[in-house]
C-alpha cells in the first residue's frame, strides 16, 4: 500500500511537488535541516535522487525538488495524473529504508476520469 498518493497540479508539473504537511511521516528524516537528498527507485529500476525540503521560515510544508522537473517530463506526466510514493525497508540490510514511486495517467472516457493506468517508461 502506498505511503501518500498526490494528483499533479500546474506548480507540481511546472516547478515542485508540493506535498500535505501529513506526508512528513512518511519521508526521510531532515535531520534538523532544512533539506535533504534521497534516492527513489521507479518502476524500470531507475534511480531518481529527490530533494525533500522544507520553507526555512513559516509552515514547513514539505516540497520535492532536484531532479523532480526531469521525472516529469520523463514519464510525460500531466495535470491530474498521479503519484504513489511508497516506503520499504531493505531485506538484505540494516532497517534503512528505501523508496519507490509509481506514476499513472488519467484515464479518460467520454471525459469522465474512469481510473489510472501505470506508466512504465524505460530509462534509455
Amino acid at each position: 500500500m502506498a505511503e501518500f498518493s498526490k494528483l499533479l497540479t500546474k506548480t507540481d508539473i511546472q516547478k515542485r511537488l508540493s506535498l500535505p504537511t501529513k506526508c512528513f511521516k512518511s519521508l526521510p528524516s531532515l535531520k534538523g535541516s532544512h533539506g535533504r537528498d534521497f534516492p527513489v527507485i521507479d518502476e524500470s529500476g531507475f534511480v531518481w535522487t529527490f530533494q525533500c525540503s522544507t520553507r526555512k521560515k513559516g509552515h514547513p510544508k514539505p516540497v520535492l525538488s532536484k531532479c523532480w522537473l526531469a521525472f516529469v517530463r520523463h514519464k510525460e506526466l500531466k495535470v491530474r495524473d498521479r503519484v504513489k510514493f511508497f516506503k520499504e525497508k531493505d531485506r538484505s540490510g540494516p532497517a534503512t529504508p528505501f523508496y519507490r514511486v509509481e506514476a499513472e495517467k488519467e484515464i479518460k472516457i467520454f471525459g469522465a476520469i474512469f481510473g489510472y493506468s501505470p506508466i512504465v517508461a524505460p530509462f534509455p
